[in-house]
């Protein structure tokens, strides 16, 4: 792609995708579909001169673009959401998009979503997804990758589809691969000083993290913000057991500091939790400006994906084949000045976590059968006393 060529921004959230894309030379967005007023805010702040039209249903041309970026809703996708499908009203605004498809033919499709779509429902919804964009004349590939890959201390794993007809789309997202996970868990590099953990439940799981939270949530099943809890064991009494601030959580998702700020305090952690990770777009966005050589993908470990098969973490679709490519969920190894989640939470800011909510992920946890260490289970006891005071 060239620097000049449009793109549309459809489920656009805060722009995750879109400044991404931006730190990667991609600068020409050329409007917004996005219903959420709180989001619209954001939009409207961060990229003040580009036309916003509202919601998705709406929407009947890709005005020109090149490249449609599509982060849609995970609501009935996600193991924590309704678990219907395309066939739910959030997740299935998706059909919008593949309907105009080919129509519009713009030249790229880049679509985001969560994980689960490969297997809910036997990947019923990936499959519906594939087979439109083959329909209307298009390759495709797409890779599960973590965000941890790219210098963010966010466990955060995520789909990343992107569709062509005019590249061999497999050639950009299968371009580097480099597996940086250790034996316990930990990315590459990761330090012992601080582990993320959801402090909302402790019965079957608390999605420990090593130098990293747990993935930032939309939603959750209370009612009021719950982003991810931090364990920081060499931190001083009354500050061992926090949460992150919400510069933070910006600076998680590779978003500046104050990004969110025109949209009000509760919608800020709901819109991040839904955010793209913007280093993941840059990278994408850095493999299109460059379009690699085709005929590396052909270097791949792979094999034919047969009708019915359980979808694999990468795949891609060439030439009439789709084929299960093995390639990791690193396509970069961790870096970047804030990799440590320790060092990002002193830079940026936490909170101590409320004598409430440690005192019932604490009795929670103890009246489950998961694992803990008996230091982490200490400083949880201290807490509650400290924060009781």
């Amino acid at each position: 792609m060239r620097t000049e060529e449009p793109i549309l921004s459809l489920f656009s959230g805060v722009g995750g995708i879109e400044h991404g894309l931006r730190m990667a030379g991609l600068r020409n967005t050329v409007g917004f579909y996005e219903s959420w007023p709180s989001a619209q805010a954001v939009l409207k702040d961060r990229f003040k001169k580009i036309p916003q039209y509202g919601d998705i249903a709406s929407m009947t041309n890709f005005h020109g673009a090149q490249l449609v970026t599509a982060g849609f809703p995970c609501t009935d996708l996600s193991q924590a959401g309704r678990t219907v499908g395309l066939d739910g009203a959030a997740s299935g605004l998706i059909r919008r998009v593949l309907e105009l498809l080919s129509r519009e033919k713009p030249d790229w499709l880049l679509i985001e979503n969560v994980p689960n779509m490969l297997h809910l429902s036997s990947g019923r919804a990936l499959a519906e997804i594939v087979y439109a964009i083959q329909d209307a004349g298009y390759d495709w590939a797409y890779r599960v990758m973590d965000s941890r890959a790219f210098g963010l201390p966010q466990r955060r794993r995520r789909v990343y589809l992107l569709a062509s007809r005019v590249h061999d789309p497999a050639a950009v997202l299968f371009r580097s691969d480099m597996p940086s996970i250790r034996k316990d868990g930990g990315a590459a590099g990761a330090r012992l000083d601080a582990f993320g953990f959801y402090w909302t439940e402790g019965n079957r799981g608390i999605g420990w993290a090593i130098d990293a939270i747990p993935t930032l949530k939309g939603s959750t099943t209370v009612s009021i913000p719950s982003p991810p809890a931090v364990w920081l064991p060499q931190a001083a009494l009354g500050h061992k057991i926090v949460r992150p601030s919400i510069a933070s959580a910006e600076r998680l998702q590779g978003l500046p500091e104050g990004w969110t700020s025109a949209a009000p305090i509760r919608d800020r952690w709901k819109l991040l939790g839904n955010a793209v990770s913007a280093p993941a777009a840059r990278w994408i966005g850095e493999g299109l400006m460059a379009i690699p050589d085709p005929s590396l993908v052909d270097g791949l470990p792979r094999s034919l994906q047969t009708d019915g098969a359980r979808w694999p973490l990468a795949a891609h679709h060439r030439d009439g084949k789709t084929w299960r490519t093995n390639v990791s969920e690193w396509p970069t190894p961790p870096s970047g000045r804030h990799r440590h989640l320790s060092t990002l939470l002193r830079t940026y800011g936490s909170e101590p976590l409320s004598f409430r909510a440690t005192r019932g992920f604490r009795d929670r946890l103890v009246r489950s059968k998961l694992r803990y260490s008996e230091d982490f289970m200490r400083d949880l006891n201290e807490h509650v006393t400290a924060m009781k005071v």
